[in-house]
């Protein structure tokens, strides 16, 4: 593309807004032309997060529909409700949106209003919105209007269980998903639970009861297996800043199967997901800062048990990489495009 892509951004004074910023720096056909946030109006990006200074020259400016229609995507950054409220006037204006909240990931209005607790605004397009996981729809991502970004949990489950879904290798109405998240999955904003006096030295579940992740998750693999998935899914969240495991459990059905050959067959190919070697064990650093998710199947004792460890980082696979790789797709580029650096570690 000889021109530049301009990209607006909605809610960029979180941890994902940030990382979008990041990203999208060192993107060579995207510009960000409007960046908003009402209480830092005025203020440079790199004075709110410094590792941008020399990278990012942008200012916020209070939320403004018509520079946001001039732009050829928006992102929303933003607490659930901003982008169903929002979206439908840009995508009549030609806007392209995608959105990292849950306006536009569950496709039955009835199971958003349940777990986020008021109606949705724009039912109709959420009837035509693609979920941005592009290893499951990476054909209708490219075509779509609005994208509604997956969630971290869901990323890291879903990718890990597909290929034995899709290969009817395991019970589908048994599954359960352990999983584990750093502390700036829980945002940005001031939160006693986030302080670091009440996170760090400790580990604990949440959301045991019923977590608003859990919908989504069984939306898309129970697309994937052709019918109702039951899943078991717990989150933890553990005192480290970024990353994500997602331990997975499944009872294999097909005792035939090479489940290496399998995993590596269903990822061959997808360039932000990496099949590790037979008896890998994935660190959630692998993949610190990058838009890797990194597999590794196990049958322990070779039973009919299989174990699957599924890692990536929160902000980037779980968040603002997925809706670049989205981005890309959307727009005719390159689908690594801005996101081929290699993870940072330590």
């Amino acid at each position: 593309m000889s021109s530049l892509i301009e990209v607006g951004i909605v809610g960029g004074t979180g941890y994902t807004g940030a990382e979008l910023l990041r990203l999208l720096a060192r993107h060579p056909q995207a510009r960000v032309k409007v960046l908003t946030s009402r209480q830092e109006a005025g203020k440079r990006a790199d004075s709110l997060f410094q590792q941008l200074r020399g990278y990012c020259d942008v200012s916020y400016t209070a939320p403004d529909p018509e520079a946001l229609a001039g732009c050829q995507a928006v992102f929303f950054a933003t607490p659930h409700g901003t982008a169903m409220s929002m979206a439908p006037a840009l995508v009549a204006r030609g806007v392209r949106v995608i959105d990292l909240s849950a306006d536009f990931r569950l496709k039955d209005p009835a199971v958003y209003r349940r777990w986020y607790q008021h109606e949705h605004a724009c039912p109709e397009l959420l009837a035509e919105a693609v979920y941005g996981l592009p290893e499951l729809h990476r054909h209708d991502i490219a075509k779509a209007r609005v994208v509604g970004n997956p969630g971290c949990y869901p990323t890291a489950v879903s990718l890990g269980l597909l290929p034995l879904l899709q290969a009817e290798a395991v019970d589908r109405g048994a599954l359960i998903a352990d999983c584990k998240s750093g502390v700036s999955g829980a945002g940005r904003e001031l939160k006693l639970g986030s302080m670091f006096c009440e996170a760090s030295d400790t580990l604990k579940s949440y959301g045991v009861a019923g977590h608003r992740h859990q919908p989504e998750i069984e939306q898309e693999l129970s697309a994937a297996a052709g019918g109702p998935v039951g899943l078991t899914f717990i989150p933890h969240l553990i005192p480290m800043n970024r990353g994500m495991q997602a331990t997975i459990y499944a009872r294999l059905t097909r005792r035939d199967l090479d489940l290496q050959a399998l995993y590596q067959d269903r990822y061959r190919g997808e360039p932000f997901v990496d099949v590790m070697p037979a008896g890998s064990e994935p660190e959630t650093r692998s993949v610190r800062a990058s838009n890797t998710c990194r597999v590794a199947v196990h049958r322990p004792g070779g039973g009919d048990t299989v174990v699957v460890l599924s890692v990536i980082d929160n902000l980037v696979k779980g968040a603002a990489g997925q809706a670049l790789q989205c981005f890309n797709l959307m727009f005719g580029c390159d689908e690594r495009t801005g996101l081929d650096a290699p993870p940072a570690a330590p």
